[in-house]
């Protein structure tokens, strides 16, 4: 029987963990500790929680002013706000002067769910990602986003780290060495290659399985770095496959379907490329598994790509 488990508890859970090794480490929020599930935090280490209010920027700023007194902040809210409305703090005041500051986004993607449009970040991945200095971590399940956290703690400069808020399948696949900058190789197969990143990682492998019941031999590489970007693997799977299909729960302009592109045409390689995705539409509100099955981000949706990408052209009469 599959487990699900929320990303924003893994995160929390790791700060727990480390807090008791790196007494610098403190954790802000900007009154959403409950949604976030900083509150656990709190809840222990209570002198060690700052409550910002309802101020991002406000809360990203005094981010980076700990960091400059040497000390490790984790400055926790929701995706959307992370980016969107504190854009210019993100950048100027993290990015630009490389501070280490940890920016943890819950409420990723569209599994939002009831909140809808306004609340559902399907572009930031695409902002945190242009940002030099930045590194951008997007784990698919609870104890990759555990591993995620206790990874960026240790890594010295700004880091975007991505979580949802509904309850997602434990992938166990997932559960190795968390490296920063590294993909993870999920399945082999040589007809075709399914690339994920987040929680897409489990419908790829559902996707891989379905494919294998119709004769087709998927690899399914996994990306919980996406900045920066490991093109190697890729590039392998180009040249020993037919095509690739990227995955992943953010729109498909600035993702991880642009850096897989990009990477592929620079390489010089001509391997087609799919990818899936939100496309270039607002979200809505709606239960979470139904948005993945309306914005087409299941195994089945991954799978018809990869048999449309494999099937011969048409050839004129």
């Amino acid at each position: 029987m599959t487990e699900f488990r929320q990303t924003r508890q893994g995160y929390v859970d790791a700060l727990i963990e480390l807090a008791t090794e790196i007494p610098e480490l403190l954790v802000l929020d900007a009154d959403v500790a409950k949604a976030t599930k900083t509150a656990d935090f709190q809840k222990k280490f209570p002198s060690r929680h700052i409550n910002c209010g309802t101020a991002e920027q406000n809360e990203l700023s005094v981010a980076a002013g700990l960091a400059l007194e040497g000390f490790l902040p984790f400055a926790t809210t929701f995706a959307m706000f992370a980016t969107a409305r504190a854009g210019d703090q993100l950048r100027n005041s993290i990015a630009y002067p490389k501070l280490n500051v940890k920016v943890a986004a819950t409420h990723g993607g569209i599994t939002t769910g009831g909140d809808g449009a306004s609340h559902q970040a399907c572009e930031d991945i695409a902002i945190a990602r242009a940002l030099p200095n930045m590194t951008v971590l997007v784990p698919g399940d609870y104890e990759e986003a555990r591993r995620a956290t206790l990874a960026a703690a240790r890594h010295v400069g700004p880091v975007y780290l991505r979580f949802g808020r509904d309850t997602y399948p434990v992938v166990p696949a997932l559960h190795g060495e968390f490296v920063i900058g590294r993909a993870k190789l999920l399945r082999n197969g040589g007809d075709v290659t399914l690339v994920s990143t987040g929680i897409m990682a489990g419908e790829a492998l559902r996707a891989a399985e379905q494919l294998a019941a119709a004769g087709i031999s998927a690899r399914v590489l996994h990306y919980p770095t996406i900045k920066p970007f490991d093109a190697e693997p890729l590039l392998r799977a180009a040249r020993q496959t037919r095509g690739l299909v990227t995955a992943e729960e953010h729109s498909i302009i600035g993702g991880l379907g642009e850096a897989a592109a990009a990477a592929i045409l620079e390489a010089g390689l001509g391997t087609p490329l799919r990818r899936i995705g939100v496309r270039d539409v607002f979200g809505e509100s709606g239960q979470a598994g139904d948005l993945l099955d309306k914005f087409g981000l299941r195994a089945a949706n991954i799978a018809q790509a990869a048999q449309a990408l494999l099937r011969p052209a048409a050839v004129p009469a």
